[in-house]
């Protein structure tokens, strides 16, 4: 395996665990009545910071199509790349609006916000919003996800147990 072969590896195996920790933890998050709002405070700004790291992984890619955007692009990686920018903005809307009405987060760097429903309005139609952003993008991603998880997860443990059987073979 060369070089750059075990770079493009080791990001998409990076970039499936990321995907699947967002995944998990979004999921927990977006249900503040069962997990508390601390929780959803505090789970929510980290899933920003593994977000950032997320697009860090994906920058070439983002500067790549940003440059090809309006030449010669196909369809679905316009949509994706549309779809991508709207996901950024909802996801800053989210995050801007929750962080306006916190209660724990805010208040525990020492910074108070004057209340306003309008903001919580904001975050509830920016969340719901996400969910539907976060189906399209998943959809367009699926055959990556399919195919990462069948080479890094399922395979691996296929051969597991195959060697494993093997082995009571043999014995």
């Amino acid at each position: 395996m060369t070089e750059n072969q075990i770079k493009t590896k080791n990001r998409t195996q990076t970039k499936l665990v990321l995907d699947v920790l967002i995944f998990i933890a979004f999921l927990i998050a977006m249900e503040p009545r069962s997990s508390g709002i601390p929780i959803h405070e505090w789970l929510a700004i980290s899933i920003l910071a593994v977000l950032v790291v997320h697009l860090l992984l994906s920058w070439d890619w983002i500067v790549q199509t940003t440059r090809r955007f309006l030449g010669k692009l196909n369809t679905q990686t316009r949509l994706n790349y549309l779809l991508n920018w709207s996901l950024f903005i909802d996801v800053m809307l989210l995050m801007l609006s929750g962080l306006v009405i916190s209660e724990v987060v805010m208040p525990t760097l020492g910074i108070g916000l004057p209340r306003n429903f309008a903001w919580r309005g904001l975050h509830e139609f920016s969340a719901n919003l996400f969910i539907i952003l976060l189906g399209l993008h998943t959809a367009l991603h699926w055959s990556w996800v399919a195919d990462t998880f069948k080479r890094y997860v399922f395979q691996p443990i296929g051969r597991v147990f195959s060697t494993n059987a093997k082995k009571d073979v043999s014995a």
